[in-house]
């Protein structure tokens, strides 16, 4: 694993996705490695041929290209915004299912670590959409360095924080 060579750091422009690319950041200056940023825009099924509020059908292949253009300028403004010049950075947009997308990219580029964040869901909410970081961590072929919510901004408590928790560990 050490040292670090190639850091990859998947980022859905959330405040915990900021808080792992600030420790892939500082991970990357302190190995002098190369970061690989990459957001992963989910497909979306149509179901039939879309249209607009006027009946008009709209042009996917529009849609989907200006989509992209519109998320690989977010990124250079979020890397220029959030990366220091010292470091080697490569942004990565690609489509498809985030875990399988951050897992194919992380193998593309050779990555010897990711780094991503987690949003903290707990519950219903983890069960019905479910964890790409927790994906990611168990298909990883290599080291995965998970980064919690902030605590300013998370929104459900944690486990241990739970009313009964702690009386049913005994």
């Amino acid at each position: 694993m050490l040292p670090l060579r190639n850091i990859l750091c998947p980022t859905d422009f959330s405040e915990p996705s900021y808080e792992a690319l600030r420790a892939a950041n500082e991970l990357a200056l302190h190995f002098d490695a190369h970061l690989v940023v990459v957001n992963v825009i989910p497909t979306v099924p149509l179901l039939a041929a879309p249209v607009d509020s006027m009946g008009v059908n709209l042009d996917v292949t529009a849609y989907v290209n200006n989509m992209r253009e519109q998320t690989e300028k977010t990124l250079a403004e979020v890397a220029h915004e959030r990366i220091s010049d010292q470091i080697s950075v490569r942004l990565v947009v690609t489509y498809g299912d985030p875990a399988i997308e951050i897992l194919g990219t992380a193998d593309y580029e050779s990555a010897d670590a990711i780094v991503i964040a987690t949003h903290g869901h707990t519950g219903w909410r983890r069960f019905f959409f479910g964890s790409v970081a927790e994906r990611v961590v168990r298909n990883s072929l290599c080291p995965v360095l998970t980064i919690h919510q902030p605590e300013s901004e998370r929104k459900e408590p944690r486990e241990h924080e739970l009313v009964g928790h702690q009386e049913a560990r005994g």
